[in-house]
């Protein structure tokens, strides 16, 4: 049983929310990956998952546990994830218009950038290469797009400043106005998807519903003492059951969180 159960958390691994995109807004740095306590603390879940699969209905209840605690744990990851983006999102916009106010009103571009300092920590985080490259007269839009892979949330925002900053010093087009493009596009981007998540609520609600309603029926045939936790437990056949229930319900819940996302915009 502890084979397995330590089989089914190695798996676990493999479950975990990882890689670029909207994720990675969340995703431990380099420097905490090589701590093993950290390591350990965000697979406490997942291996809480597992022992109580395995106390309720043996190895197979082990891996549906797993499965279980992986899928709960991603869907708390990519929460966290759009929460940090649209905080990132607004702080950025924020440091974006009063670029613009200040070029509006004869700055320098190196000046407004520096300008930063007094902005928010996300946004000050984002732009830190841009300000330096300013301050050296180096090539602030390739700084722009350096940054754009550090940090995905806003990828896109800052791929259009670097555009805008193109344009303005090989074409002259005045850099405040095209600032002030990005930014509206960015506020609106930020409004638009909280009223999508606002009005997505209910749906979500639903389908967390549905995917639980297998256990309540489990729950309830205990109550009326048909012991069906019994039969699951009892045989290949139950433990199979177990496994390939939950895995359906599992790639149902993934599977409907990924439709409902497809209506937010990034």
């Amino acid at each position: 049983m502890i084979a397995v159960a330590l089989l089914c958390l190695a798996g676990a691994g493999l479950l975990l929310p990882a890689g670029p995109g909207r994720l990675a807004a969340v995703l431990p740095t380099e420097r905490a990956r090589g701590r093993p306590h950290l390591r350990l603390a965000r697979l406490t879940p997942v291996l809480a998952g597992t022992l109580a699969g395995l106390v309720a209905a043996g190895p197979g209840g082990a891996i549906a546990g797993t499965v279980v605690a992986a899928v709960v744990r991603r869907r708390r990851a990519a929460a966290r994830a759009d929460t940090a983006a649209a905080a990132v999102t607004e702080q950025l916009a924020e440091s974006i218009g009063r670029i613009s106010e200040e070029l509006r009103a004869g700055g320098h571009p190196a000046a407004a950038l520096a300008g930063v300092a007094a902005d928010g920590p996300l946004a000050r985080d984002v732009l830190t290469a841009p300000v330096t490259a300013a301050a050296l007269g180096d090539d602030v839009a390739g700084a722009l797009r350096r940054g754009a892979e550090a940090h995905p949330a806003v990828a896109d925002d800052l791929h259009r400043m670097a555009a805008a900053w193109t344009l303005a010093e090989r074409h002259g087009v005045p850099l405040a106005e095209l600032l002030g493009g990005v930014r509206a596009q960015m506020r609106w981007r930020v409004r638009f998807g909280a009223s999508m998540r606002a009005q997505l609520a209910g749906p979500r609600a639903t389908a967390t519903v549905l995917t639980c309603l297998p256990a309540l029926g489990l729950g309830l045939g205990q109550l009326l003492g048909a012991d069906p936790l019994a039969v699951l437990r009892g045989g290949l056949a139950g433990q199979a059951l177990v496994v390939v229930g939950v895995g359906l319900a599992a790639a149902g819940a993934l599977w409907s969180d990924r439709i409902v996302d497809a209506a937010v915009p990034r």
